[in-house]
């Protein structure tokens, strides 16, 4: 009965770390929005919008990577 009642509070608390990833997805999808923007707005800068694009979408979908890595510990390390 014990172990079921750990291996719920395991899976649950890895659910909720990863909620964390939503707001990852939210703002690579507002990211490429406003760079899309600016790229139509302004072709000349189109390489320099879309290098700092990149460059957030990679900071963003960071985040994102350090909730499934906690997820991950919870449910296999812990």
């Amino acid at each position: 009965m014990e172990g079921s009642i750990v291996q719920a509070a395991k899976l649950l608390g890895a659910g909720l770390a990863m909620v964390g990833a939503i707001g990852g997805g939210i703002g690579i999808g507002l990211l490429a929005n406003g760079a899309l923007q600016g790229m139509a707005r302004n072709p000349d800068a189109a390489g320099t919008i879309q290098t700092n694009m990149i460059l957030g979408i990679a900071f963003a979908e960071a985040v994102a990577i350090y909730c499934l890595v906690v997820a991950l510990l919870l449910i296999f390390a812990v």
